[in-house]
């Protein structure tokens, strides 16, 4: 019998023993086991599996949401957090660029942002206005959205694989002011200037690409070097619920949606992350994902932002280089989606993979063989110990406020904590 029908054997038992009178203690005890005896030791035996995991993620809960409300109530933000960092290491590498080695510390990075935040205030943006950010993934990425942020402004952060209709879609619903792209960007915004408001103002971060600057378009970086690196005299009244930024559906079911990320929904889902999987203070986390999605930017980054982390960046994926990557800069935690794992186990084996110091792999979950292949295969240097196995669903709601995550943890000899058993 299945466990809603051993329940329901079990209630009728123990309503059928009240009414002839037994003491509740002698009915509760026998509807206990008519309940056991009909089937409902199966249900039994996965609760007390899967308490510890539960009890946990419980606390985690209660622990995420008690420090959300502690923020709420003090108005800070996600940058008043970050400053609140800031102040406490300066001098600690916050974003590593893997693909140039250029390192920024978090006093780097602050006054980067500061920079963004007083040259659009001298521009004339206001708090509210949306800037769209078109860049692969760097540290100036995140420098220019928090510097936005800084002064009130929401970024709309564009996946850089868009051309043409669906690009020119997303700058015109987004109702941007302004553009920040990316010099590799270049040949991409040539292809929709003609489809541009004329109000809208462009800027150009990085090296230029072969085309040049484009005309009405600005060189940022002069500008931000003339830039004030000081904090902004003036703080924008913004509090947890505020918009942050915005970002976009991968456009498979038509043209790319736009999903609005608030203050507390950034922290919400960084906060998970950090208290789920035991993230430490000392921990280098190593993000090849995209910047303008959730994982890459919120998770990832995330945990440089709030927590202190060090975050190694790369902006694509490279399978031959993954491993040398965090053996140079000493990861401990990566990020991954199921075809990073699939491509790295095609890699051939190399003896530079028994000096990695990973401990914990954060992602989007795995088909069982692939993950016990994965985390064999992160197993093979001499001194790693065990792998943490936690597997993560990551959801978020492409239209709403919430972001959440479905955190278990895989075990062979639980097969009901697999994704069917939720």
């Amino acid at each position: 019998m299945r466990a809603p029908g051993a329940g329901a054997a079990s209630v009728v038992s123990l309503a059928l023993l009240w009414l002839l009178g037994l003491p509740w203690t002698w009915s509760a005890v026998a509807a206990l086991g008519v309940y056991v005896g009909s089937g409902g030791w199966r249900f039994l035996r996965i609760v007390c599996k899967t308490a510890r995991r539960d009890l946990f993620g419980l606390s985690v809960l209660i622990r995420v949401r008690l420090e959300l409300r502690r923020h709420q109530r003090a108005g800070h933000t996600i940058p008043r957090i970050f400053q609140a960092v800031v102040q406490r290491q300066p001098e600690r590498l916050a974003l590593v660029d893997a693909g140039t080695g250029e390192c920024w510390t978090f006093v780097q990075l602050d006054a980067y942002s500061n920079a963004v935040a007083n040259l659009f205030r001298q521009l004339g943006f206001a708090p509210g206005d949306v800037v769209a950010v078109f860049l692969e993934g760097r540290p100036e990425f995140v420098g220019l959205w928090l510097g936005l942020a800084k002064a009130g402004m929401e970024a709309a952060l564009l996946n850089v694989n868009l051309r043409r209709e669906p690009l020119a879609f997303c700058l015109g619903t987004s109702g941007a002011k302004a553009l920040i792209f990316g010099g590799e960007m270049a040949a991409a915004v040539a292809e929709v200037s003609g489809h541009l408001g004329k109000s809208l103002i462009k800027f150009c971060s990085g090296d230029l690409g072969p085309e040049g600057i484009l005309p009405d378009t600005h060189l940022l970086d002069p500008l931000l070097k003339e830039a004030s690196t000081a904090p902004l005299a003036q703080i924008p009244s913004k509090g947890m619920d505020d918009r942050l930024f915005y970002i976009y559906t991968s456009g498979t079911t038509g043209l790319p949606k736009a999903a609005i990320v608030v203050h507390s929904r950034y922290y919400r889902m960084a906060a998970f992350g950090h208290h789920a999987y035991r993230m430490q203070a000392a921990d280098v986390l190593y993000d090849c994902l995209p910047l303008y999605h959730s994982a890459g930017n919120i998770i990832g980054v995330g945990q440089c932002l709030i927590y202190g982390l060090t975050v190694v960046l790369r902006k694509k994926f490279s399978a031959s280089r993954f491993w040398d990557d965090c053996i140079k800069y000493n990861c401990t935690v990566v990020q991954y989606i199921g075809e990073i794992c699939r491509y790295l186990l095609k890699q051939p084996v190399r003896e530079t993979e028994r000096r990695h110091r990973v401990r914990l792999a954060v992602g989007n979950g795995l088909r069982p063989a692939i993950w016990e292949e994965f985390t064999a295969a992160l197993r093979r240097a001499p001194d790693r110990g065990v792998l943490r196995r936690h597997r993560v669903q990551l959801q978020h709601c492409q239209h709403g406020r919430q972001g959440w995550l479905l955190w278990f943890q895989q075990s062979a000899s639980c097969p009901t904590c697999t994704p069917s058993g939720w």
